[in-house]
This record gives structure tokens, sequence and C-alpha cells, in this order.
């Protein structure tokens, strides 16, 4: 897979037939996490990741143990998290939020095909 933005990923994800999947996935890994927060199923891939940016950024801002614990449910490596520049906050939230769709992308394709 040599998807390296978000954008990239969404279309694979459209094209694979997995969209609906991934948002199913990053509901339930909200829940598990004990947020709040719920992509609609009808959200275009535009809407899916402003919402996840918006997401990512009050949890940053505002909830930052809540953060942690769903990069805990998403099984996403605190160094990944680390590597990344603070440097500018909305490029941070991007490529935090873009890890966050790869690891969900990763568990929804390798579901439907090793299952």
């Amino acid at each position: 897979m040599g998807i390296t933005h978000i954008n990239q990923l969404l279309d694979e994800a459209l094209k694979e037939e997995l969209y609906d999947s991934l948002i199913r996935q990053l509901n339930k890994d909200f829940v598990l996490a004990n947020l709040e927060c719920v992509i609609s199923e009808v959200s275009t891939p535009e809407m899916l990741k402003q919402k996840l940016e918006a997401i990512v950024a009050e949890l940053i801002n505002s909830e930052f143990d809540s953060f942690l614990s769903l990069l805990y449910r998403v099984d996403l490596s605190e160094h990944k998290i680390r590597e990344l520049s603070t440097e500018n906050q909305d490029i941070y939230i991007t490529s935090v939020s873009y890890l966050i769709l790869k690891r969900e992308w990763q568990k929804v394709w390798f579901r439907k095909n090793y299952s």
C-alpha cells in the first residue's frame, strides 16, 4: 500500500468498497474509547476528513487523556505520534488524523482480505 496522503487513502477505500466499513470501524473505536463522537455513514470523504480533524483537534486541545485513549484503542503507537512535528498545529492535526485513518484502513482491509 503506497498511500501517503489522507485523500489517497479515502479514494482507495471507495475503490475497494470499504469506505462504509472504514466509517463503522472509526465509530466503533470512538465508542470503545468512551468518546461521544459519531461520523455519519453518509459522509462524503471530505466531510469525513473535516469531522475527524475537528475531533482530533478538540481532543488534543481539551481532552488529552481521551486523545491518548483513542490512540490506544486504534492501536496507534505513541512513537509514531511523537515523530510528528508539532510546530504547526494544523499540520499536526492533519497528520494525526491521517495516521488514525491509515490504521483503521489497515484493520478493515485485512479483515476483508484475510477473513
